[in-house]
């Protein structure tokens, strides 16, 4: 979950919604930064951290934590690790700290139902992920870009709001796996990438000089393949309607054109905050630029109903 106006809203929810269960009391920052819940009697959020790029050598000392398998099917296991925000920022107990950390050591359900996705439509012959460049926005540990190097792509970069979590958790857990599939040897610092800063500014780091390009704009010919990810993944990146606006417009200067595809999965409706994949869709059905697909819908019961997207340029 990323974005520099995400964290603005995000808190409120703790007040509001059984769906979040944030253990300390920041939910009133969130109040009246632009939402209509009024005026606000403290200071402005503070700026967002560079965009910078984080090595694959830059492991924290931070330990992850001893590994964890999480069960995608009935040959593969994804392995995390474990890291704790006291440990990483030196706060106890929560799942956002507003202008510091915005959730990337927890693991959220969205996250395994885009895996889970990925793997059903490559066994069904929906999907090629082998020799792919992939993307994956928010990612926190990381597990549906650690699956896409599994299956075989060509390059997988990593992009979360914090470095911290890059380097404690995202780094640690593509290691732990890479060492475990001797196959993948393959995959270097020149492979796999970890990117952190704001989607209003990342841009300048992905794939450097592809990422300027926007498809919002004219500048593409027909017959013009845009050279940017094949495929980006993003996981309960929507919670903010704020932060929605970026995002769409990063994945329009990302994405390949005209062949690339994005996976969203997040909740159908974040209560209390106002996001949710509906609001995102109906982004981007009102801009023009993209269609998209509900692919699959979960309603288990261990949170609000979830849905996963597949968007593509028209």
């Amino acid at each position: 979950m990323e974005g520099k106006e995400a964290k603005d809203t995000v808190a409120a929810a703790a007040s509001s919604s059984p769906l979040f269960s944030f253990s300390n009391s920041n939910a009133s920052f969130a109040f009246g930064f632009g939402f209509g819940f009024g005026a606000s009697s403290g200071p402005p959020p503070p700026p967002p951290p560079p965009a910078v790029e984080v090595l694959l050598s830059e492991e924290s000392p931070v330990a992850a934590g001893e590994l964890e398998p999480v069960v995608i099917d009935d040959s593969l296991s994804i392995y995390k690790g474990r890291a704790s925000t006291s440990d990483v920022f030196g706060v106890k107990n929560s799942d956002l700290v507003p202008g510091k950390y915005e959730g990337g050591l927890k693991l959220w359900e969205g996250s395994l139902d885009l895996v889970k996705t990925l793997n059903s439509d490559i066994k069904e012959d929906r999907l090629l992920l082998e020799g792919k460049r992939v993307l994956e926005l928010g990612c926190g540990h990381g597990l549906p870009g650690i699956y896409a190097i599994l299956k075989g792509a060509g390059l997988v970069h990593f992009q979360d709001f914090n470095a911290e979590v890059l380097r404690c958790l995202t780094i640690p857990n593509v290691k732990a796996n890479l060492l475990k599939e001797s196959s993948q040897e393959k995959f270097t610092s020149g492979s796999v990438g970890f990117f952190a800063g704001d989607w209003s500014e990342i841009d300048s780091l992905l794939l450097r000089g592809d990422a300027d390009l926007d498809k919002s704009t004219n500048g593409h010919e027909n017959d013009t393949a845009y050279n940017g990810y094949d495929i980006i993944l993003m996981a309960e990146t929507v919670y903010a309607v704020s932060s929605l606006p970026n995002l769409y417009r990063l994945i329009k200067k990302c994405l390949r054109y005209p062949e690339g595809i994005v996976y969203m999965a997040g909740k159908k409706h974040y209560f209390g905050v106002g996001g949710g994949t509906r609001q995102f869709v109906r982004l981007v059905t009102e801009d023009g630029a993209m269609q998209s697909d509900l692919l699959v819908e979960v309603a288990d019961g261990s949170s609000n109903v979830r849905e996963v997207w597949k968007l593509s340029f028209k």
